[in-house]
């Protein structure tokens, strides 16, 4: 098996997890023990506040859309939510990728070789997320047109809604393995470098 069949089981959709293998500064830095952590300040909290903003945005986007079709939301109001909301998390999510493929990635790489590799599964994980995000893009700009039809307007939300509890499963995975993998490296080797 090559790298990329590796890389291939290793996709984002496909997986429930990194390899214990990539997981090993995990053992030496438990989550539960993070926040008890005296490296733990700064930036790393800043990126955890970051990720829980994205589900956070994910969250609202799905209660707003079961509002919707339940009928318990005016569509007027639904649309300017979506739109406002839907934005924010593409753009800052988009943002936060692009940080962390130029920045982040390159140099937490570095500080322990074991785990090199969860870097580059990470990246992968970003591209595949664009993906993701155009469809849910689309979906939403459908939402956003329908709002004068009543009946195609619920339709779109059906969609939208679809689209966003398959972002939310796979953000989630990503962000919880994403975490697993850098915010022990930064406890153990510190955040100079890192801006």
């Amino acid at each position: 098996m090559d790298d990329d069949d590796r890389m291939t089981d290793l996709a984002l959709k496909d997986r429930d997890g990194l390899p214990d293998a990539l997981r090993v500064l995990l053992a030496d830095y438990p989550r539960d023990q993070w926040a008890s952590d005296p490296g733990f300040d700064g930036l790393v909290r800043f990126w955890l506040d970051r990720h829980l903003m994205f589900r956070k945005l994910l969250a609202n986007l799905q209660d707003d859309a079961e509002a919707l079709l339940d009928a318990r939301m005016d569509p007027q109001r639904y649309v300017a939510g979506l739109s406002r909301y839907g934005g924010m998390f593409v753009n800052g999510l988009h943002e936060h990728h692009t940080i962390e493929d130029t920045y982040y990635f390159p140099t937490l790489s570095q500080r322990d070789t074991r785990i090199s590799r969860g870097f580059d599964i990470l990246d992968r994980d970003h591209h595949d997320i664009d993906d993701y995000l155009n469809s849910f893009v689309a979906a939403a700009n459908g939402t956003i047109k329908g709002l004068d039809d009543r009946d195609k307007l619920q339709n779109e939300v059906g969609h939208l809604r679809s689209e966003v509890l398959t972002l939310t499963a796979l953000l989630n995975r990503h962000l919880t393995d994403e975490e697993e993998l850098i915010v022990p490296v930064i406890l153990k080797f510190g955040t100079a470098g890192l801006g």
